[in-house]
């Protein structure tokens, strides 16, 4: 008998069961999400089945036709563009959408896992910036594809994902505005952990230079991608009088908090201040006035990661990596700044 008969796959499951000093039912668990597995047997089970290479053989046919979509958190309004794309692949494929949420910011929690690997979807789109190693063994162990939809960063290199060209928005933010003759532009860039957030804050810094500018560090803020935090962060940057004649919102949702404060200070936009965003979800065309934003392109993003999902399987293929332009959409936030 061969340890490592991979047509079968029972018996690499019965030499892991072995080498682990548990049961084949212990390992079906594992391999199923079942949550009646210790810790400290699941993690054993797991490194084995990682370093031995099993890889379930399932074919799509079994599967539940379902795409379960994960993100850390439903609270922001691109999540519907994301959740509109991955629906329009699913419909065309008579699939359905399983909405999963992993409850935490930056990464996953394990406890979503189980449900999935239980349903045995086609596929599963996840949407968040760190993909930690267990996530991965688990599901590939299950044979259970996944892509990652990624506007937060470049996730590791063996997995798949989608993403777009942070540091070119950044760039075509910040000039849109340098070159109306802006000097002192300020940027809200998202946490200072997440990729993205540092690609848009290259991009400013870069288009800053070309203009030959230099860049302020009181100028620059770290933020949560959220309005309050704009709101906030606006507030502060605009105390004074050497505050900034225009703003970089590295979300639409901070530049609407930035709109608020400009508010709440008594200037005008974008008379006073212009403010630029990022994202462009159908709320900024409705904002007052109407927000110049760089135009991510969301649900173009989750189109592309549910086809990658749904296509037909290869061992042999490596992981993809793909991403998509983004582009300067221009209203009526930004104006060449008031003379003196």
């Amino acid at each position: 008998m061969h340890d490592e008969d991979e047509e079968s796959g029972r018996v690499t499951l019965a030499a892991v069961a072995k080498e682990a000093g548990v049961s084949m039912p212990t390992v079906s668990k594992v391999l199923n999400g079942r949550s009646d597995v210790s810790r400290a047997t699941r993690a054993k089970v797991e490194r084995l089945l990682e370093v031995r290479g099993y890889r379930r053989r399932t074919q799509a046919a079994s599967r539940s036709p379902l795409i379960e979509l994960v993100f850390h958190e439903l609270e922001s309004v691109w999540a519907m563009e994301l959740i509109r794309g991955v629906e329009n692949v699913a419909r065309e494929n008579r699939a359905t959408v399983v909405l999963t949420e992993s409850g935490t910011r930056q990464a996953p929690a394990p406890d979503w896992l189980p449900g999935v690997l239980q349903r045995r979807p086609l596929g599963v789109v996840l949407v968040f910036s760190t993909l930690p190693g267990s996530v991965k063994r688990r599901l590939r162990a299950a044979a259970v594809p996944f892509v990652v939809i990624d506007p937060a960063g470049d996730p590791d290199p063996d997995v798949s994902s989608v993403g777009s060209a942070n540091w070119a928005g950044g760039l075509a933010a910040t000039r849109h505005l340098t070159d109306q003759g802006h000097e002192r532009v300020a940027i809200i860039t998202g946490p200072g952990d997440v990729l993205c957030s540092l690609a848009r804050l290259d991009g400013y810094r870069s288009a800053m230079a070309m203009a030959g500018l230099e860049t302020d560090p009181r100028l620059m803020r770290f933020g949560d991608f959220h309005v309050q935090g704009g709101f906030e962060h606006a507030m502060d940057l605009l105390e004074g009088p050497d505050r900034p004649t225009a703003v970089f919102a590295g979300s639409d949702l901070q530049a609407l908090g930035v709109l608020e404060a400009a508010r709440v200070k008594g200037l005008r936009v974008p008379e006073d201040l212009s403010v630029v965003g990022y994202d462009d979800v159908p709320l900024a065309q409705w904002s007052s006035p109407p927000l110049t934003t760089v135009h991510q392109p969301l649900r173009h993003m989750a189109e592309e990661a549910a086809r990658m999902l749904l296509r037909p399987d290869d061992p042999g293929t490596a992981a993809q990596r793909i991403e998509l332009a983004t582009h300067l959409v221009v209203r009526q936030s930004t104006a060449p700044p008031r003379k003196a």
